[in-house]
């Protein structure tokens, strides 16, 4: 069972990643969407969304540092492995709570709207299901390392090196295996997350707008003349020539 959870399913889910969003992108581009609602709705979405997006993404940041840096990296610039687990469970508790909380107004407003929750399809309700237990999840382990006298795992020992060893083709099944349950299980909700991305809304985090950050700005000018001043009167796009009125 550990070969199959640890060895075979982290590739599968790579599968379904990669793959099913290739195949989303070839034939499905007109369904790559949000299916926003904010027409609908915009009080509650405009205090939501943010704290959803910027709280994943502190998460995934977080998630992909403690993953992937090895410990004696840190350890190499002074920084020791209390200090990095304070800082790492301070911020990690906080983009948690904040995405949860975000997730937990969305769903809210999508159950209260009329028109968003009929809207809203069986595929929609599953993702946000799998995503607020994985939130869960996250939060409760993060919780469950800053109380004190609490049997503390060190994560970087096992669930990192079977992390990176994924993508070198050889999975540190054992090191996995030593983790505890609830970090089992966050893991596997986390590969399903991931296998459901090209299937959800969620694809829509690969075409992310990073380019308004840096196109320019868009300026507006006042269309009356009379109050800008040192400003030219302009010239008609084009006039009629020869014509007369005609009266019937």
């Amino acid at each position: 069972m550990d070969i199959v959870l640890w060895g075979v399913l982290p590739y599968l889910t790579l599968i379904l990643l990669i793959g099913g969003t290739i195949w989303r992108y070839r034939y499905d581009k007109f369904g790559w969407t949000t299916r926003s609602s904010e027409l609908y709705e915009s009080r509650l979405l405009r205090i939501g969304s943010p704290l959803f997006h910027f709280g994943i993404l502190v998460v995934i940041i977080g998630h992909a540092m403690g993953l992937v840096i090895p410990e004696s990296w840190t350890s190499a610039i002074g920084v020791s492995e209390h200090m990095y687990h304070v800082v790492a469970a301070g911020f990690g508790l906080l983009a948690g709570v904040a995405t949860l909380a975000g997730l937990a107004l969305l769903i809210y407003r999508r159950r209260r709207t009329g028109p968003v929750f009929m809207a809203t399809t069986t595929n929609d309700k599953v993702m946000y299901l799998v995503l607020t237990a994985a939130l869960v999840l996250g939060v409760y382990i993060t919780l469950i390392g800053t109380v004190p006298g609490a049997s503390g795992v060190n994560y970087r020992e096992t669930v990192s090196p079977w992390f990176r060893s994924i993508f070198y083709f050889q999975p540190d099944i054992e090191a996995m295996s030593n983790a505890p349950a609830r970090f089992h299980i966050h893991v596997l909700v986390g590969m399903l997350v991931f296998a459901m991305v090209p299937f959800t809304r969620l694809v829509h985090a690969f075409t992310a707008p990073v380019h308004y950050l840096f196109r320019p700005y868009i300026v507006y000018r006042s269309r009356d003349v009379a109050q800008a001043p040192g400003s030219r009167s302009s010239k008609p796009g084009w006039a009629p020539v020869g014509t007369q009125d005609r009266q019937r």
